[in-house]
């Protein structure tokens, strides 16, 4: 029998129409984008359907944007019936997926989960205008050689590991003249590196004034103890008391996402089958990498739906 894992995507997967097909078909998911229009008291709707994209893509609209997607896709395909919550044995998410997993495992109300994704990209928005960061792919590269790399250029600036997505693919993140000197020279250790679009170092210790800025907003949102499995981007444990949610969610702005690691842990502990819920299709595209074996179903247009279904 399959064990399913439901997996939520982070940054970076927003794109604009997302979620509008699916609203359209499905009144929940309707629904949940009028709630979330509702609680921040404006249109996300409008920019999640319509952009424009420069808006959309910046990090304090995406992430409510995302995690509200990723919700009304959810309850879209509860709806449909294409899985129960209780098919689920465990869930996880990338970096803001996390927030959407511990929603979907029953730790957190939507209301008070959309409100803490809305002020942390808020405050990863201006922690990255405060400072010059900047995030860099590595391909080829595993802990070590990135390590050695972020070492090498250190005469630049400080960088550290931000991302271990999946075998042959890190990301760093810090001081931009180190990302882009880490750029020049990654050919020279075998490795192809691409600068990223992204609006700053994030997962590094430039989201410092980020994170100490969410831990009262932490502090104050009620949490439980999530009725499923919920594994932590920090250490690929899980999830259990709301004082530790509350750390790891603090640790992991400015602390490595070790998404491989979750997957890993997730397979180890019996889950035979995921689920991507969420705009676009990145986390199977690292799932494949990850264990190729491994059925991934994407759940993110209706065309998916019906495809599934």
């Amino acid at each position: 029998m399959s064990k399913f894992a439901a997996i939520f995507p982070g940054q970076g997967a927003q794109l604009v129409g997302m979620g509008k097909d699916v609203a359209e078909r499905f009144s929940v998911a309707a629904e949940t984008f009028r709630e979330a229009d509702d609680i921040l008291g404006f249109k996300l709707s409008t920019l999640c359907f319509e952009g424009p994209e420069d808006r959309l893509s910046a990090t304090d609209i995406q992430q409510p944007a995302i995690f509200t997607t990723s919700v009304a896709l959810f309850r879209a395909a509860l709806d449909a019936e294409l899985f129960t919550n209780a098919d689920f044995v465990a869930m996880g998410g990338l970096s803001l997926g996390e927030y959407t997993a511990l929603h979907l495992a029953g730790s957190v109300e939507f209301a008070d989960a959309l409100r803490l994704v809305q002020i942390r990209g808020r405050l990863m928005q201006s922690a990255a205008e405060a400072s010059a960061g900047g995030m860099v792919s590595l391909v080829g590269a595993d802990e070590e050689k990135a390590l050695a790399l972020c070492e090498r250029v250190r005469e630049r600036g400080v960088v550290q590991p931000a991302n271990f997505n999946c075998p042959g693919q890190i990301v760093i993140s810090g001081d931009k003249a180190a990302c882009e000197l880490a750029a020049e020279v990654a050919g020279e250790e075998g490795l192809r590196a691409v600068m990223l679009p992204v609006a700053g170092a994030f997962h590094s210790a430039h989201m410092q004034p980020a994170a100490e800025g969410l831990r009262p907003a932490l502090e104050e949102t009620p949490f439980m103890v999530p009725t499923t499995r919920v594994v932590t981007n920090v250490d690929a444990q899980y999830h259990d008391q709301p004082r530790a949610i509350r750390e790891l969610l603090y640790q992991q702005v400015v602390s490595p996402v070790r998404w491989q690691a979750c997957v890993e842990r997730l397979i180890a502990d019996g889950c035979t089958e995921f689920w991507e819920i969420g705009p676009n299709r990145h986390l199977s595209g690292m799932m494949r990498k990850i264990d190729r074996k491994m059925k991934t179903t994407n759940v993110s247009t209706v065309a998916a739906f019906e495809k599934t279904g």
